[in-house]
């Protein structure tokens, strides 16, 4: 687009040049205006103090950076995303880099693909077992307060009963008891 831009152009001066040099008669300063028209704007007219050359680009780059200032190439024009690239790059090297050169680079790879694999493991759209697991521990989490309690309150029951129950029969047992000879006072014991 831009070496059209620059045809243009250097059209537009070569023929009001061509055309002053065949009329040598008249002198003067012609004045020139570069105009950009987008889509289907008209180009304005030229008057016969001035000369309008249009250049005609596309509706969609009305409102864009000309393509001059796009596509420069200054370092600072560079976008910081691609200045974060250029350093994460700096030094991706050696072990754990996944390089095929250098000391221990071979581990960087095996890495990787642990990474990319629990990656995919985790983002897969199939059965989730650990989705799974984790919805079921915590239905029976949010029951086992209950649970303990109810099975404590058991216990307690059980545990009463089986008192009372030693109780009576320890009662009953004193109960049908007779009373033990008690020794005479003025025996002799032997």
């Amino acid at each position: 687009m831009s070496k059209s831009l620059i045809a243009i152009a250097g059209l537009a001066l070569a023929l009001p040049a061509a055309a002053h040099a065949q009329d040598a008669v008249e002198t003067g300063d012609d004045s020139y205006n570069m105009v950009i028209v987008y889509g289907d704007d008209e180009c304005p007219q030229s008057t016969a103090e001035q000369i309008v050359v249009c250049a005609r680009k596309a509706e969609n780059d009305r409102y864009r950076i000309p393509e001059t200032l796009r596509f420069s190439q200054s370092p600072a024009n560079t976008s910081w995303a691609e200045r974060v690239e250029r350093f994460e790059m700096a030094g991706d090297f050696g072990i754990m880099s996944c390089s095929p050169t250098g000391a221990g680079g071979f581990t960087g790879c095996t890495q990787e693909m642990i990474n990319a694999a629990y990656a995919d493991k985790a983002n897969d759209a199939g059965v989730r077992f650990g989705e799974i697991i984790a919805a079921e521990r915590a239905k029976r989490l949010a029951t086992i307060d209950e649970d303990a309690a109810a099975e404590q309150e058991r216990v307690e029951m059980i545990e009463r009963e089986y008192m009372e129950r030693l109780e009576r029969e320890r009662a009953a047992e004193t109960d049908g008891e007779d009373a033990l000879p008690q020794p005479e006072a003025g025996a002799d014991p032997e």
